[in-house]
């Protein structure tokens, strides 16, 4: 989107874009990924949660998700006005359970003055708009940790038809492509309708299309989910050429 020239061939100004804000974990280095679901319409502002000296644990995604934390982080981006805000953390918002999902949503609406989704939230939206009851579940976590999301995914009626996890404690954004792929192969089944690849630091953005070529059903991974559903909450299309999620039918 480019700028408009004004008198004397002086720009009129940078383009306006639309703001949203995104709480993000302490430890999230995928923010580059985040923004290749962004149209050129919508500009990300990101905030932190308190740095917390921990493995990747039970304990630690209990904390992400402490609501008074996120309460902090929305209030950073409050004076930029954004018109939606994400918490773009999935362990921190499915731990709780589905109430504690809907109070850290709830916490961004207060805290930001506009509406606000988690990631976990944002892959149930994402499979109830493609009416999918049945997934396969693939995480970067333990096994505790991966438990609390399948019995997150089962609280919203959701049927987890197989799991498989890498078991890490730290780094999980630094998992090659070829590993994260080999995963979702091995968690896929053929009772799943789609499978979820949870964890909003474990990179997706490029296995999406050609594995759902391959396996013939939807990828939902918690990146893709949070992006498609704070820009739609915008009113803005997500940018994710050949994602069955973003462009129906093209699986």
């Amino acid at each position: 989107m480019g700028s408009t020239m004004g008198r004397g061939d002086i720009p009129t100004g940078p383009p306006r874009r639309v703001p949203i804000g995104v709480v993000a974990p302490h430890d999230m280095a995928l923010d580059a990924e985040l923004w290749r679901w962004v149209p050129d319409e919508a500009a990300l502002f990101f905030a932190r949660t308190s740095y917390l000296p921990l493995a990747v644990s039970l304990e630690m995604v209990e904390l992400l998700g402490d609501i008074t934390g996120i309460r902090c982080a929305t209030e950073q981006l409050k004076a930029i006005e954004p018109v939606a805000y994400a918490f773009a953390c999935t362990s921190g918002s499915f731990v709780h359970g589905r109430a504690g999902e809907r109070a850290a949503a709830a916490a961004l609406s207060e805290a930001g003055g506009a509406p606000g989704i988690t990631a976990s939230g944002a892959i149930l939206a994402a499979l109830g708009h493609l009416r999918i009851r049945r997934v396969a579940v693939a995480t970067p976590y333990d096994a505790t940790i991966t438990a609390r999301l399948e019995s997150f995914l089962v609280e919203a009626g959701v049927a987890v038809t197989g799991i498989r996890q890498l078991d890490l404690d730290s780094r999980m954004w630094t998992v090659p492509y070829a590993r994260t792929a080999d995963l979702i192969r091995e968690a896929n089944s053929d009772a799943a309708e789609a499978i979820v690849v949870s964890c909003t630091n474990l990179p997706t953005y490029d296995l999406i299309t050609p594995l759902e070529h391959e396996l013939g059903k939807p990828i939902i991974s918690a990146n893709q989910a949070t992006m498609w559903a704070v820009l739609t909450q915008c009113g803005l299309a997500a940018v994710g050429p050949g994602q069955h999620l973003i462009n129906p039918g093209g699986t």
